[in-house]
């Protein structure tokens, strides 16, 4: 149904690929092309399956490599695209090459302010630890600051602020760094345990077994526009959730940018005049839509899970205690890859049911009041 879609985008998606389940590319490409975005994917990695498995096979691209495939757009001029997400790097010489190859999309845009958006998604950690290399920190550091819109988890807003979240007020203060050192205009941090957090202001706590999704606009001033989602959380851990976010987060705020206003498309890096509240930012809205979808999608995924792991046959009692252990990890693993094409209704028509909450004045250090 062509009003469902979103509209006309062309996205260079720098990331992943599995050949089995759907994260990195393999989830970002399906999701962007059942919105109606056009879609060039951009391989940094090829591997058999995700490496939640704890095994896999395949290869990683190097840094030439990206760069090649990338001059053979130029070369035939195979460059007009609207947005450039960029996930996963193999390695800190890739995060480089992915971070040139944006810097030129720049360039060639730099004469149409709004033509060319930047979507970076700094996978580095989670859970307090980083699972990369120490030298992509630093490629990082210095890759964002020519992103649009950055989308980091906990954890690795921590890592580019130098701000530890104990805190709604830290919480505050590490994305405020984020705008500050890196001059990025929008960002999300995708997840926070926010009940973990001291509640030292007014801002209400979610309820027990929530999520919260934390985004922010600059004003012209630099300050943040703070707004904040609270989700349900699910009782599985799903590999992919985080390319879904980013490659819907690219959709809907390109449909968010055309509804707020006629000139907004046509503003550097789309950020809305200084009156636009928090909670009425296209990034904001945007983000509704987005959680919606996911959560449709990932309580259908559980559904599927736990009928999939009810109709297993019991394993092979010829196997060791420790073969055993390791077939129904796998077993397990496989069992909550995200059901993603069945349900792609809910990509295109998400059934509404979150809301922006107020990030009231007392939760914020007294420096950013």
């Amino acid at each position: 149904m062509t009003e469902l879609l979103v509209p006309e985008t062309r996205v260079l998606a720098v990331a992943s690929h599995v050949v089995y389940g759907h994260v990195g590319n393999t989830m970002a490409e399906f999701v962007m092309q059942s919105l109606g975005c056009e879609v060039a994917a951009l391989n940094t990695v090829h591997f058999s399956n995700h490496t939640g498995y704890r095994q896999f096979k395949g290869t990683r691209a190097t840094a030439q490599e990206i760069t090649e495939l990338y001059q053979g757009l130029c070369q035939s001029n195979l460059t007009d695209f609207d947005v450039m997400l960029s996930g996963y790097a193999p390695s800190a010489a890739a995060v480089e090459a992915v971070g040139a190859i944006g810097i030129d999309l720049q360039k060639k845009a730099e004469n149409k302010p709004g033509s060319f958006f930047w979507v970076l998604d700094p996978v580095m950690g989670d859970q307090g630890r980083l699972y990369v290399n120490d030298d992509v920190v630093p490629a990082y550091k210095k890759t964002i600051h020519h992103a649009d819109l950055i989308l980091p988890n906990q954890f690795e807003a921590e890592v580019l602020s130098g701000v530890k979240i104990t805190s709604l007020s830290t919480l505050a203060e590490a994305i405020t760094a984020i705008h500050r050192i890196y001059s990025v205009p929008h960002v999300i941090i995708t997840s926070v345990q926010i009940l973990k957090l001291s509640q030292s202001g007014s801002t209400p706590s979610p309820p027990e077994n929530y999520l919260t999704v934390i985004g922010s606009t600059t004003r012209s001033d630099g300050s943040p526009r703070l707004f904040r989602i609270d989700v349900p959380a699910l009782d599985c851990f799903f590999s992919g959730t985080g390319d879904m976010f980013a490659a819907l987060t690219v959709a809907r705020l390109r449909e968010a940018v055309d509804a707020a206003s006629p000139d907004l498309r046509n503003t550097a890096s789309w950020v809305s005049p200084d009156d636009v509240e928090p909670s009425n930012l296209p990034l904001a809205q945007a983000t509704i839509k987005v959680l919606s979808s996911m959560h449709s999608i990932l309580e259908r995924t559980m559904e599927a899970r736990d009928a999939e792991l009810a109709a297993a046959s019991s394993l092979d009692g010829g196997l060791t205690a420790e073969e055993q252990e390791k077939q129904e990890y796998l077993r397990r693993t496989k069992a909550a890859e995200v059901r993603l094409v069945r349900n792609a209704r809910f990509l295109r028509d998400p059934l509404v049911q979150f809301a922006v909450q107020e990030w009231r004045k007392e939760d914020m250090p007294t420096h950013l009041q």
